[in-house]
C-alpha cells in the first residue's frame, strides 16, 4: 500500500482480493484496485468513507489531480474511495488479451456474466468489510454507478449509510428494448437541436456520409470508417458542449479541400480524432456489457436490442436520408454488432459478444419489495433532458424507493457531476440531511 500527495490531497493505493463468483468464495479469486483520497488538512481525522461508483459499465475510477470536480465538495466531509470496478483500470483486467485465456467464446461469456452490477455490489461489500469492518459507508453513483447503487440498496442496504445518485436511476423492470424505444426519439430531438445550431453541418455530414458509403475509408488503427460509425459520433451530444465538439470535429473532415473527390479525403488528423471518439480501447467491457447490464430474469436475451429497435425508426436509415435529401441523423449511446467488426480491440471478442447478446438467463438486479421498504437516506439528481437515461424510467423508480428525495432539473446534462460537481453533490448532501 503506497501513499503520495497531490496539491491539497493525500492518496493511498489499496488492493483487495475477492472471489470471481461470490457464491463460491473458495474458488477463483480476482484483484480489485481502489484509490483512497483524503483532504491533506484532514489526513489524520476520523472521517466517514464515501465509495464512488463510476459510470459505464466498464471504466475505471477517476484519476484526480488535487481537489478537482466533485471531490472538492466530498473531501470536506469524507474520505473517498475511487474503485476500479472488476475488469477495469488496475483491477484484474478483462480485454482482448486476457479473455482468450479463459478458453473459448462460451467460457469468456460465462466469465463476463459475473461482471455486472450484482457482482460489483458484492465486491463493494467485501471491500467495505476489509477496509472499515461493520461500519456502513456512503455511496455516490454516477450513471451506471447509480444503477449499481440501486442494486446495492436492493441486496445489501445494511452496508450503506446514505446514497447519492447522479443521472443513474434505472428502470426497475425496463428491458433493453424499453430503453432503446425511449432513446431513439430523444436522439431525434438532439439531432434537430444540433442541426438548428449548425445548419451548415446538414450538408457537411451528408457529403461525408456519401463519401464513406462509396469509399473504403480506414481509421489509423485499421478499422473501417463507415456511415454507421459516423452516426455513432452522436454519443457526445448528451454532454455539456458535446454539440460544439462534434461540429469542430466534423469541420475538419474537409480540411485542405472542398470536394469529396479530393485525394486523401478525409485528412489524417481528422481520422485520428474520429478514432479517438469511436474506439473502445479504454473500455471494451462497455461494448460487451452495455446491453447485458439491463438483463434480468424476466427480460430474456437482448439480441442486439439497439440494432433491432433501430429498424422501428426509419429516420435513422442513412441510405434513405442520402437518397431523399434528408439530414443524416446521429445515434447515441447504442452498441451495434458492426462495432465488433470495425474496432480492432473488439474484433477478437465478436463471438463472445454474440453469446452475451443471446444469453437469456440473468439474475435480477433490483428487489422492488426491498426498495419499497428502504430505510437508507437517498437523494438522486434526475436530469430532465438526459440523453442517456430515460427520465420517465427514473421518475418511476424514484417513486418506488421509499424515502428517496429526487432533484429534477433541466439546468444540467448527464455529465453534470463532472462539469459542476461541487454544486450537484452539495445539493444532494443537503437533501439527504434535510437541508434542501
Amino acid at each position: 500500500m503506497s501513499t503520495f500527495r497531490h496539491p491539497g490531497t493525500v492518496l493511498t493505493d489499496h488492493t483487495f482480493t475477492v472471489p470471481l463468483d461470490h457464491d463460491d468464495p473458495g474458488g477463483e479469486q480476482i484483484e480489485l484496485y481502489a484509490r483512497g483520497v483524503v483532504a491533506a488538512d484532514h489526513a489524520d481525522a476520523r472521517l466517514p468513507w464515501l465509495l464512488f461508483l463510476q459510470g459505464g459499465p466498464g471504466f475505471g475510477g477517476p484519476r484526480p489531480v488535487g481537489r478537482q470536480d466533485w471531490l472538492d465538495r466530498a473531501l470536506d466531509d469524507y474520505r473517498v474511495l475511487l474503485l476500479d470496478q472488476r475488469g477495469t483500470g488496475r483491477s484484474t483486467p478483462a480485454n482482448r488479451h486476457t479473455l482468450p485465456q479463459r478458453g473459448d467464446a462460451k467460457a469468456q461469456a460465462d466469465y463476463l456474466a459475473r461482471f455486472r452490477a450484482d457482482s460489483i455490489v458484492r465486491d463493494s461489500e467485501a471491500v467495505r468489510r476489509s477496509l472499515i469492518g461493520d461500519e456502513p459507508w456512503s455511496v455516490l453513483g454516477q450513471s451506471f454507478g447509480g444503477f449499481c447503487t440501486v442494486t446495492y440498496l436492493s441486496f445489501a442496504p445494511d452496508g450503506v449509510r446514505e446514497a447519492f445518485i447522479t443521472g443513474g436511476l434505472p428502470g426497475l423492470d425496463a428491458t433493453a428494448d424499453d430503453v432503446y424505444r425511449a432513446a431513439y426519439p430523444r436522439m431525434v430531438t438532439r439531432n434537430a437541436e444540433y442541426y438548428e445550431a449548425y445548419p451548415g453541418d446538414v450538408d457537411r455530414v451528408r457529403r461525408l456520409a456519401a463519401h464513406l458509403r462509396d469509399h473504403d475509408v480506414r481509421l489509423p488503427g485499421g478499422g473501417r470508417f463507415t456511415v454507421e460509425a459516423l452516426q455513432a459520433l452522436g454519443r457526445v451530444l448528451g454532454t455539456l458542449g458535446g454539440g460544439h465538439r462534434l461540429h469542430y470535429l466534423l469541420e475538419d473532415a474537409f480540411a485542405g479541400g472542398s470536394g469529396s473527390d479530393l485525394p486523401g479525403l478525409p485528412p489524417d488528423g481528422f481520422l485520428y480524432d474520429v478514432e479517438a471518439q469511436l474506439t473502445f480501447a479504454a473500455g471494451p467491457l462497455y461494448a460487451l456489457l452495455h446491453e447485458p447490464c439491463y438483463g434480468q430474469s424476466a427480460s430474456g436475451a437482448s439480441r442486439w436490442s439497439a440494432q433491432r429497435i433501430r429498424a422501428e425508426f426509419p429516420e435513422f436509415d442513412p441510405d434513405a436520408a442520402l437518397d431523399e435529401g434528408a439530414p443524416v441523423l446521429f445515434t447515441g449511446e447504442m452498441i451495434y454488432p458492426w462495432m465488433f467488426d470495425t474496432d480492432p480491440v473488439l474484433q477478437p471478442l465478436r463471438e463472445t459478444a454474440e453469446l452475451l447478446a443471446e444469453r437469456d438467463s440473468w439474475p435480477d438486479l433490483y428487489d422492488a419489495g426491498r426498495l419499497r421498504a428502504n430505510e437508507v437516506p437517498v437523494a438522486a439528481a434526475v436530469y430532465h433532458d438526459d440523453m442517456y437515461v430515460e427520465r420517465e424510467h427514473s421518475l418511476r423508480t424514484a417513486r418506488s424507493i421509499r424515502g428517496l428525495r429526487p432533484w429534477i432539473t433541466n439546468e444540467y446534462e448527464h455529465s453534470a457531476l463532472r462539469t459542476d460537481g461541487v454544486t450537484v453533490l452539495d445539493r444532494l448532501i443537503a437533501q439527504v440531511r434535510g437541508n434542501a
